[in-house]
């Protein structure tokens, strides 16, 4: 019954490529996963953020590929192993034979997993194969801040596949702040990161200013400054950093997470476009 639901979902997205159909699978799994670990008390320590939270919670409409996750409180010692069992027979049940890799991350706070099925052809009917002959291979990585900024707001959320389960979630204002801190940042450009900025921005999104200057003051380019980020000190950083980005490297980087009838809109990506999409944050 369960290998059904697997399934069923999987029709439902009615891919038109295998690209399309490998990335509904991964989508699936990431679900999947995030009920796994309703399972374990999970969100009781940790609270769920980042692009597939927008996409799983929010509709935004884009692939994505990792579950990021921060810890409601510091926790050094924090470690995905006591999770490890439970996940692997949580997935065995949905049909799934995964195999759990351990990542040793440069940032320290950071810690990884990879959730990795070889052999999910084998019990999904497949409309694509792989187009150089391989089997289809899903990996999905769970990532979690160990020593995250202090500041998030959270809240619960519900959701209904494959079974109905509750995830605690940064509240949309974190949520934004925590993609202003990255956008700030990042020594390399993103265009998943712009994306998703637009879609903050188009809907006039709230920030939890509290939350950036703990983070900003934490990691990255202004820490230990001291600094006191306001709307102000936000919308003059980001046309800076507007101003510096390759837009051609933005939409390369993109391109392969959006759906086909959203590609022609990558040709407004400009200096122009994304200044006057800021204005509406002011």
């Amino acid at each position: 019954m369960s290998v059904k639901i697997i399934q069923e979902r999987l029709d439902g997205y009615e891919a038109k490529s295998f690209q399309e159909e490998e990335m509904a699978l991964r989508e699936i799994t990431q679900e999947v996963a995030l009920h796994t670990l309703y399972n374990t008390n999970f969100y009781k320590l940790a609270a769920f953020h980042g692009g597939t939270c927008l996409r799983v919670f929010y509709t935004l409409n884009r692939f994505s590929e990792d579950l990021d996750f921060a810890l409601l409180h510091p926790d050094p010692d924090f470690n995905f192993n006591r999770y490890q069992d439970h996940l692997k027979d949580e997935f065995q049940a949905f049909g799934y034979d995964i195999e759990i890799i351990e990542r040793k991350s440069l940032q320290i706070p950071v810690k990884s997993i990879f959730l990795k099925e070889d052999s999910i052809g084998k019990f999904l009917n497949l409309r694509y194969q792989n187009p150089d002959g391989r089997p289809k291979s899903i990996k999905i990585k769970l990532e979690i801040d160990t020593n995250p900024p202090k500041g998030a707001e959270v809240e619960n959320k519900y959701y209904d596949f494959p079974i109905n389960f509750a995830v605690t979630t940064h509240k949309l204002s974190s949520l934004f702040a925590g993609k202003i801190q990255a956008l700030l940042s990042r020594t390399y450009t993103k265009g998943r990161d712009w994306y998703d900025f637009l879609w903050y921005a188009g809907r006039k999104t709230e920030i939890n200013f509290d939350f950036i200057t703990t983070g900003l003051n934490q990691t990255g380019p202004w820490a230990g400054q001291d600094i006191q980020v306001d709307k102000p000190w936000v919308l003059a950083q980001l046309k800076n950093k507007i101003k510096g980005i390759n837009w051609d490297e933005a939409k390369n980087d993109v391109q392969r997470f959006l759906k086909p009838n959203e590609l022609k809109s990558l040709e407004l990506w400009t200096k122009d476009f994304f200044l006057t999409k800021l204005g509406n944050l002011e």
